[in-house]
């Protein structure tokens, strides 16, 4: 595709204009970024025969899900591409991750393919034993012969490690909701705890504490947490426990970062109203739904797509991040 500077002038247009329409087109899916200072492709969309337009389900994790930015795209890029998207009756955690009521939902829906979204690991392994072509976004999926993909939690989380330990953490701790645990850490936790052992930090239980999926569960890790020997840094999960974990705490006058530092793995527009600034996880969401795309393509032409997929992930270091309070004269 020709750069800003040349279609403006070919079609008298204000560059700021151009620059604005390519932009759309590439969220859109129809162009494709190739770095600063090369031109984007154009993605042509598939013209093959034997391309069918598929019936996908998409099993989401929770209702709150539904509107994420990501899944809106989701959707509508699958629609465009000629498919029809069924929203699954109940989601995964209306489900509570059990398996023989996943089983019965599924058989009860007529689709071609299924997108299953945050799973446990044992809703991915019988996910993975099915005829059905499944695509994991998010989840336990690393060690099952099905297509994924993900943010890259384990290098950018490596990296938060360092980090901390350069300003004195010694006592860090992972809060990740039932489903993100079970069956003992994911790769993305056990990158945090090898990388900590790699410093000397000791690891157990006490990094990866069990709770209750619920408000009040988080209510009493937390102040279980903080009885004795409190964590100097907290690396939460999901934007929402995050919020519902720095509001208890401040009621419990514990203040963010001078007596513990919070990080979000999880990016999420809330956090540019807050101060101070949140430390977070942040990862693009068009390279994770072009995948899903061209994997339902495939999947439409006949073609077997197993391919699992990590996107880049940024630390960005905010405000809510700082000294270990024993550094802090």
């Amino acid at each position: 595709m020709p750069g800003s500077p040349s279609l403006a002038a070919e079609l008298g247009v204000d560059s700021k204009t151009i620059w604005a329409a390519l932009t759309i087109l590439e969220q859109e899916g129809i162009l494709f970024g190739q770095g600063p200072g090369r031109p984007r492709k154009i993605v042509m969309p598939s013209t093959s025969k034997n391309a069918a337009s598929l019936r996908i389900a998409i099993l989401e994790y929770e209702v709150a899900s539904l509107n994420d930015d990501y899944m809106v795209d989701l959707r509508h890029k699958l629609t465009r591409s000629g498919h029809r998207v069924i929203q699954s009756a109940k989601t995964l955690t209306e489900l509570q991750m059990k398996v023989p009521r996943i089983q019965s939902m599924v058989k009860e829906t007529d689709a071609d393919a299924w997108i299953v979204c945050a799973a446990a690991r044992n809703v991915l392994q019988w996910f993975s034993n099915q005829e059905t072509p499944v695509f994991a976004l998010f989840g336990r999926r690393r060690k099952f012969a099905i297509a994924g993909v993900g943010p890259d939690h384990e290098a950018v989380g490596r990296l938060i490690v360092q980090r901390l330990v350069e300003l004195g953490h010694q006592r860090i701790v992972i809060l990740a909701r039932e489903s993100q645990r079970a069956g003992g850490p994911g790769r993305s936790d056990q990158a945090v705890f090898d990388e900590m052992a790699n410093h000397g930090l000791s690891i157990g239980s006490y990094n990866l504490p069990e709770w209750e999926n619920s408000a009040d569960g988080l209510q009493r890790v937390l102040d279980g947490l903080f009885k004795v020997t409190p964590p100097t840094a907290l690396i939460v999960d999901e934007p929402f426990v995050f919020h519902a974990v720095k509001d208890h705490l401040a009621r419990r006058g514990i203040i963010t970062p001078e007596d513990v530092s919070l990080i979000c793995r999880d990016p999420d527009q809330t956090f540019d109203w807050l101060r101070p600034s949140v430390a977070h996880v942040r990862w693009d969401h068009r390279p994770i739904v072009r995948r899903i795309v061209n994997w339902a393509a495939n999947i439409s032409q006949g073609k077997v797509d197993r391919r699992q997929t990590l996107t880049k992930a940024e630390f960005i270091e905010g405000g809510t991040v700082g000294l270990a309070p024993s550094q802090r004269q």
